[in-house]
């Protein structure tokens, strides 16, 4: 076997021990492993090589970077469990309310809320659900709409700043973080307006799908209903503002006074005060939020160090050139190689978490898309807006599966007056992916909506830099730079070097006759 052909090999098996089921941490550690020693074994790498790898490990874990993820899972962990998301919700929803699609509005409004501040899916999903979902069941909307929109809104997480898969992102492609959040912002408000717009439509043409609330359901008015979202969103934002700002992470915002990781402990001791606040201040809750963020952290560093130990056999063996090869010749340019790229990762998106596409998938795709040209931040974002999508694929979509999950105990419980099949879950999300696509479909042929907010480069064109010395600097006879003197050191009256000595003359040798 040639080693050129191995490459292949090693990528089939990675697609077919991801398809398994097993945990990817540890079965990509086992296929590096053994790729590795049958490669030392035939010849195609020494021995040596391998020992890249206990470096490569410590390189992982005193990432500075990588650090900032533990402390925004917890800043999120503690804001999804101190009331925050039901308290708006329920001002929001009173709101927007009357207007036909209202609740459908408060949802997509609330969802980009919490998305800045908690970062996480899951419990966005099923804190907008218990509350919003028997809400919009006992007003009529149609239960497609509802289900398709509470899980698509949950998702828009995943790329709000500052989404854990953006740090991920920037750490893999080489990249600073602030400037990843700042592209991401263009996107995230699409996002938005993409889903507001499909409401209003869907209001239009279908108005009994989203009918309006009935005023008298309103519990709170006027200044009492105003203060009440205010209280929920003022502080938010000021969290917000502190943590994004500080990094450098909002637009327009060309200086950063934080690094990712100080930014993020200032965001989860933000978080403390926000549920100190909310009166969701203990131990119990404290305690919970700590043990997610633990299992987050553990799963992420494994993850890591599994495609780590894949990734260094996979450029032993010359993957990386084959990976070029076959990508950088695609027809199209750089429009060929990003709707190939994203076709590709929509579809391993079915089978894989974003976290294990980020740290398997995207160190291969880089450097390629680095050699054609492409902007990192461009590409990263435009991946994430992708990935987006992993937690709404029909059947395996997991937000999917937690509307599943809480559908069921809010029936049991009595909250719906019917109970919810999964094909009404699964056919609901069909349209919100294809928004989800349409957004794709706009950062790629309109890289604006990515680079509009990111710090302008100096570009310098070496062709025409003059070098021009000033009058200052120059000799006062020659009228020019005194050569033997450059720097103007040598006092007057010094001469321009110490005179040399004479070489002696040489020893005549014993008896020679030196009488002429």
């Amino acid at each position: 076997m040639q080693m050129e052909n191995f490459a292949p090999i090693m990528f089939a098996g990675l697609v077919v021990i991801m398809l398994i089921g097993f945990p990817v941490a540890f079965s990509l550690s086992a296929l590096g492993l053994f790729s590795g020693f049958f490669a030392i074994e035939m010849g195609w790498f020494p021995a040596g090589f391998m020992a890249n790898l206990p470096l490569n490990v410590f390189g992982i874990l005193s990432n500075e970077t990588l650090l900032a993820i533990p402390f925004f899972t917890l800043m999120g962990a503690v804001l999804e469990k101190c009331g925050l998301a039901e308290d708006m919700l329920d001002s929001m929803g009173q709101l927007f309310g009357p207007v036909r699609g209202g609740l459908g509005y408060s949802v997509i409004i609330v969802g980009f809320i919490l998305g800045a501040i908690t970062g996480t899916v899951a419990g966005q999903v099923i804190a907008m659900a218990m509350i919003s979902l028997p809400v919009m069941m006992r007003y009529g909307y149609n239960m497609r709409y509802s289900t398709g929109v509470l899980a698509a809104s949950g998702t828009i997480t995943q790329l709000v700043p500052p989404s854990l898969v953006l740090i991920v992102m920037a750490d893999q492609l080489g990249t600073d973080v602030g400037q990843m959040y700042k592209g991401a912002w263009g996107p995230s408000i699409l996002q938005v307006l993409i889903f507001a717009i499909y409401t209003f439509l869907v209001a239009r043409i279908r108005p009994s799908y989203v009918p309006g609330v009935p005023a008298s359901a309103r519990t709170l008015q006027g200044w009492a209903l105003w203060g009440k979202c205010l209280r929920g969103i003022i502080p938010s934002a000021i969290l917000i503002f502190a943590v994004l700002g500080s990094m450098g992470g909002l637009p327009f915002m060309e200086h950063a006074i934080a690094t990712p990781t100080e930014a993020g402990a200032m965001g989860a001791v933000g978080s403390l005060i926000l549920a100190a606040i909310h009166g969701r201040l203990n131990w119990p809750m404290l305690k919970d939020a700590m043990n997610g963020t633990m299992r987050l952290t553990a799963m992420v560093v494994f993850i890591l160090i599994g495609s780590r130990v894949f990734s260094l056999v996979f450029q032993g063996v010359d993957g990386a050139k084959w990976i070029e090869h076959m990508l950088s010749g695609l027809p199209g340019g750089q429009i060929g190689f990003l709707i190939a790229v994203n076709v590709f990762v929509f579809f391993l998106a079915f089978f894989l978490d974003f976290f294990e596409i980020a740290f398997i998938i995207l160190p291969m795709l880089g450097p390629v898309a680095a050699k054609l040209g492409i902007d990192m931040v461009w590409f990263g974002v435009l991946l994430c807006v992708n990935m987006q999508t992993s937690f709404m694929h029909p059947p395996f979509g997991f937000a999917l599966f937690y509307l599943r999950g809480i559908a069921d105990t809010l029936f049991k419980n009595g909250a719906l007056p019917s109970k919810i099949d999964s094909r009404d879950i699964y056919l609901g999300a069909i349209p919100w992916v294809g928004l989800q696509l349409l957004l794709v479909g706009i950062v790629i042929f309109f890289p604006q909506t990515v680079t509009v907010f990111l710090d302008k480069k100096v570009e310098v064109d070496v062709d025409k830099i003059k070098l021009e010395m000033p009058a200052d600097l120059q000799g006062p006879d020659s009228g020019g730079i005194n050569m033997d003197d450059p720097f103007g050191n040598k006092k007057s009256g010094e001469p321009d070097a110490l005179p040399m000595p004479e070489p002696e003359a040489p020893a005549p040798a014993p008896g020679t006759d030196t009488k002429q």
